[in-house]
């Protein structure tokens, strides 16, 4: 594991914390993206560093496109060539039906998880591709349960932006298949994270869990244990796969 170095966006909390900890334990240099909560993304950096591996914080907002290549360039110059992708970064709004949902709150849900997932995705296969010159590497994106149940009454958008992102693996799959790059998913259902309170209900999986068939929420470790699975040589068949992390849902 010594080269190997892996990006986590939206990692300075609940699931990219958790992914971008666990990498550092199995010995992965790690670059730390954050959007505004600088202590937050240093903590998590702090922590990782205590496995004895190089990490990095690296502010970028992924709905803006020079950001994400300042993101990449920072990686490039501080830790080297880019192994690993883990699109995390996303954002909800309240909770709404369609009704009452503006064009504005849709444009950016969009923006921040597809057409930022999307972009990372395409900076990281010009490191990775032996297209391109690059070693061949992993892409692992985040997607939710939200595109398998739709978010009625709740989050459409968000559920609609998931449901890109499973399409959007599918096909960059395909694309680089022989390239040396695996493009796989994750599907985290009721999570126990601070996504929730962004929604406007902290409590959201207590209300729901009984609605699981194993009537508990998960943790961000459990998703973060798929996503590096994924991400490593051990998943070296997959691609274009999705783990669901839903209790049975």
């Amino acid at each position: 594991m010594a080269n190997k170095v892996i990006l986590v966006t939206g990692g300075s909390r609940g699931i990219g914390a958790a992914t971008a900890q666990l990498a550092a334990e199995r010995g992965y240099a790690v670059a730390i993206n954050y959007v505004s909560n600088r202590d937050a993304a240093e903590e998590v950096a702090e922590n990782a560093r205590k496995a004895g591996v190089k990490a990095i914080t690296v502010a970028a907002d992924v709905s803006k496109e020079e950001d994400i290549l300042r993101m990449f360039a920072t990686v490039d110059k501080e830790l080297g060539t880019l192994s690993a992708l883990v699109n995390n970064a996303g954002i909800l709004d309240r909770q709404a039906r369609l009704e009452d949902i503006s064009a504005e709150r849709i444009n950016r849900v969009l923006i921040a998880n597809i057409t930022g997932s999307m972009l990372c995705a395409r900076e990281a296969v010009k490191r990775m591709s032996t297209r391109h010159g690059g070693r061949g590497g992993s892409i692992v994106n985040l997607s939710s349960m939200a595109a398998k149940l739709g978010g009625p009454g709740e989050y459409v958008d968000y559920a609609a932006s998931k449901g890109a992102i499973d399409a959007f693996t599918i096909g960059l799959a395909k694309e680089l298949a022989a390239e040396g790059v695996r493009v796989n998913a994750v599907r985290p259902g009721l999570i126990y994270t601070d996504i929730h309170a962004s929604g406007g209900e902290p409590g959201r999986v207590d209300r729901l869990k009984d609605a699981v068939p194993m009537k508990r929420g998960g943790t961000a470790l459990e998703v973060a244990n798929a996503i590096l699975w994924l991400a490593s040589d051990e998943a070296s068949y997959a691609t274009g796969t999705f783990i669901d992390i839903s209790g049975g849902r």
